[in-house]
């Protein structure tokens, strides 16, 4: 028997869990995986490195004993193209158990991998085979991980001989040959009688059966390469195989002609991102530089780590406690000190300093033994949550070591520049008076963004590694979903003069913010206001909203380890009914899943969280949080009746069993059921519209999601996200059969999506027939003043020529001459 060890710190997991095909159908070999909570990757017994990729994210070692065993840190990690990683051994070096094969920052990785959880596999699984494997949990580097036993081979047959077909091509696959193409042709090299290999330019040649084999001949992006093959389908196999690679396996990277001039990237005049907090910026760039925190893993004396520690803790704890008093991020702070208590944060910390392990090093990897379910999730979402934790990481760290110095601050009307931001770092930042925010990674609904939006900064994130590389005090104008590099000083006196007009209709508008919303010709266009909290509804009263037509109640029950409690619930809802006094109330049940993650509701990893569980699918799947709610909105005392809508109907069936539910709880508490609507925001229930109507009270447009569906484009990936218009004819016309169907049973129509505060949007929705308009507080003044600049027949007359145009650019072409009326 030969026993393998771990060679990484973190949670064993089986193979069949790693959500990629590749690993858990096992086309590279059997194994198992460890979901790591430390950045180093160490050897598991002694051997020889076969190869390490280019990208530094794999290693083949052949050890001593027979196995030649292939560790993948993480999943996707070949298109990071080695950021993050720094190997500490090379192709053909010899090593020993325990010794560093790889470092790797483990926080970046978690915010840019799919997922971190390291399939470590058993290549020649023809010699050796698994007896026996971890059990699922926690596990140490070195310790036992695998054990093997040899297997003998069976007997070769003598090889027939036959033509050898050959064809030589370019290697177009992006990354190179790594280990997802390599498994790839292996299997289909083994649907053929043949016997296949690839040829480097050099002569080296490796077989196509053996994905190991392949990945040793370090094959990069352009390489020439020779398919060739002999058996009694030698033809066919090349044909195919050739195809295969050709095809760029979803990697496709057309290879630059000879002489080309490739793109400058260090220099980028404009990035498209996702807005994360609409708005226009101008200034210049300055860089937050992250902090490194120099931290010594081991410590003699446990009784004074432990007093550092809680010495550390209870500054934060302070901190956090002033900044719960702070209406814009107090929500935030709380729950960030919530985690700061977390017995099982404490628990794990105290046992590692009475193992010997210093106060800063024990509660760096506290955080992160608790965050490994975050960090294994392929949800990319999750990381927004992640931040919270390394930022909590970050501030204790900061009182522990050396980096509790001044933190610089930036300029007066700059352009922050980040990679991640961290709330804590926006927070010492906003001080300053910064003008805009542009970040490499994260996203629309991390903490950071929600405190930008309360302090109405412009922010753009997911705008990818170029946005590091622009020089400090570049001129940049955010603008859109866009950061732009300014060409010369005429293009930001442009831009200047873009947001004069801009603010100066802003104040106008503010100063009729009160009256209500109607047309040139005195139809009635409520305009009222997204809600989140009682701040905002407190906001949204004082800015002219005339009632709320989406409270979004996952404020409370995000970031918290418990769901809450029919009571708790209750007092939320009535507060801010309270605030808004007369005016209606529309209250979205909860909508959590995909991008909104629930710390207490452990979901299933799913490979497209969109269209999985989440919405009315999760009310229906969990009847005991739907009941709840009911329960809590039921016992609200409004002036007017208060109205609730279900999230994410796409079957009559959805809301029928809700509306059962309702009813029922109704009959119990001896009260009358409110008015039951639902959000419109797949396709399904737009082309059901008529038939949803019928037991349907109201509809409320959702256009984020809506859109995002029609056109198969994930509104949080910047790689597709820039060709998300909502003002496509496909979304329009799905508003334009939402309207109808609800006329057929006399039911009203509003849109409480991003399409309501758009102003070119704006007649377009009442020109269809839109009579609501839900908006963020700061676009009810203007979205009113837009409304009473035009009169109803002139609406009607532009949207049905939207609604025959062809894209988004001939519906702007259509509705700009409307716009340039504007005063």
């Amino acid at each position: 028997m030969i026993t393998i060890a771990s060679p990484l710190t973190g949670w064993v997991t089986p193979l069949e869990d790693v959500p990629d095909p590749v690993f858990a159908e096992r086309m590279l070999g059997d194994g198992i995986a460890v979901d790591p909570v430390d950045g180093r990757l160490v050897a598991p017994a002694t051997g020889v490195v076969s190869s390490i990729h280019s990208a530094g994210h794999a290693v083949t070692l052949e050890l001593d004993c027979g196995p030649i065993l292939l560790i993948h840190i993480g999943l996707d990690t070949v298109s990071l193209a080695g950021q993050g990683f720094s190997p500490a051994v090379t192709d053909g070096q010899r090593v020993a158990g325990g010794q560093t094969l790889i470092d790797f920052d483990l926080d970046l990785l978690a915010q840019r991998a799919r997922s971190l959880v390291t399939p470590v596999i058993v290549t020649n699984s023809d010699a050796f085979r698994i007896a026996s494997r971890a059990e699922e949990g926690p596990i140490n580097a070195g310790e036992p991980l695998l054990t093997l036993e040899a297997v003998k081979p069976p007997a070769a047959a003598a090889p027939a001989t036959y033509p050898t077909e050959s064809r030589s091509l370019r290697l177009l696959l992006a990354h190179g040959l790594h280990a997802r193409p390599a498994a790839r042709l292996s299997k289909l090299a083994a649907e053929y009688d043949a016997q296949a290999e690839i040829v480097a330019e050099a002569g080296r040649a490796a077989p196509l059966r053996s994905p190991v084999a392949m990945l040793g001949l370090g094959l990069r992006h352009g390489a020439n390469v020779t398919v060739r093959a002999g058996g009694s389908q030698a033809k066919e196999a090349v044909t195919a195989i050739a195809e295969l690679l050709d095809s760029g396996m979803g990697e496709l990277l057309p290879v630059a002609l000879e002489g080309a001039v490739a793109p400058l990237l260090d220099s980028p005049s404009e990035l498209r991102g996702i807005t994360a907090v609409a708005g226009m910026a101008i200034g210049p760039a300055w860089h937050l530089k992250q902090q490194d925190f120099s931290v010594e893993e081991l410590a003699s004396d446990p009784d004074a780590e432990r007093r550092t520690l809680t010495t550390a803790l209870s500054h934060v704890e302070g901190a956090l406690e002033k900044e719960v008093q702070d209406d814009r991020s107090g929500a935030i702070a709380a729950a960030h000190l919530a985690m700061l208590s977390d017995p099982l944060l404490e628990e794990a910390a105290a046992r590692m300093i009475s193992s010997g392990k210093s106060a800063a090093f024990a509660w760096r990897e506290a955080i992160r033994q608790l965050s490994a379910p975050l960090r294994a999730s392929n949800d990319p979402r999750f990381a927004e949550r992640l931040d919270d934790l390394i930022d909590l990481e970050r501030r204790a760290l900061m009182e522990m070591t050396d980096g509790h110095g001044d933190v610089p601050k930036p300029p007066a009307g700059s352009i922050l520049i980040a990679e991640t931001l961290y709330p804590s770092q926006l927070k010492n930042a906003v001080d300053s008076g910064i003008a805009g925010i542009a970040t490499a990674a994260g996203g629309a609904t991390s903490h950071a963004a929600i405190i930008a939006a309360s302090l109405g900064i412009p922010m753009l994130v997911g705008l990818g590694d170029a946005v590091v590389r622009i020089a400090d005090r570049t001129p940049l104008i955010i603008r859109d979903d866009r950061l732009v590099v300014a060409s010369d000083e005429s293009e930001l006196d442009r831009a200047r003069k873009e947001a004069e007009r801009a603010d100066a209709r802003r104040q106008a508008a503010r100063a009729c913010a009160h009256d209500l919303g109607a047309t040139a010709d005195g139809t009635r266009i409520e305009v009222f206001a997204n809600l989140g909290s009682v701040s905002d509804a407190e906001l949204a009263v004082s800015e002219g909203a005339e009632g709320c037509g989406l409270l979004r109640t996952e404020f409370l029950f995000l970031d918290r380890i418990s769901p809450p409690g029919e009571e708790e619930q209750r007092d939320a809802y009535q507060r801010i009914a309270d605030a808004l006094g007369h005016r209606p109330l529309f209250v979205r049940t909860l909508d959590i899943g995909a991008d909104k993650p629930a710390p207490w509701l452990p979901l299933q990893a799913e490979d497209n969280p969109a269209l999985g569980l989440r919405g009315i699918r999760l009310q229906l799947a969990r009847p005991e949080l739907l009941e709840t709610q009911f329960r809590a909105l039921l016992g609200v005392r409004t002036v007017r009746p208060l109205r609730i809508m279900l999230p994410m109907v796409a079957a009559l069936d959805d809301l029928l069993r809700a509306r059962a539910i309702l009813e029922r709880v109704a009959t119990e508490l001896n009260a009358a059921p409110p008015d039951l609507g639902i959000m419109v925001e797949t396709p399904a229930a737009a082309l059901l519209a008529d038939a949803l109507a019928k037991e349907a009270a109201f509809f409320s447009i959702g256009t984020n999601d809506l859109s995002q569906y029609v056109l198969a484009r994930d509104r949080t990936n910047p790689a597709v996200s820039s060709g998300l218009h909502s003002l496509d004819p496909a979304v329009l016309r799905l508003i334009d059969r939402t309207v109808r169907g609800a006329k057929v049973h006399g039911r009203m129509t509003g849109v409480c999506g991003g399409l309501a505060a758009l102003p070119e949007a704006i007649p377009i929705l009442i020109g269809l027939g839109i009579t609501e308009l839900s908006v963020p507080s700061a676009a009810i003044a203007e979205t009113k003043a837009i409304v009473r600049s035009f009169d109803l027949e002139r609406c009607r007359e532009l949207a049905t020529n939207c609604l025959d145009a062809p894209d988004a650019a001939s519906v702007r072409a259509l509705v700009s001459p409307f716009l340039e009326q504007l005063p």
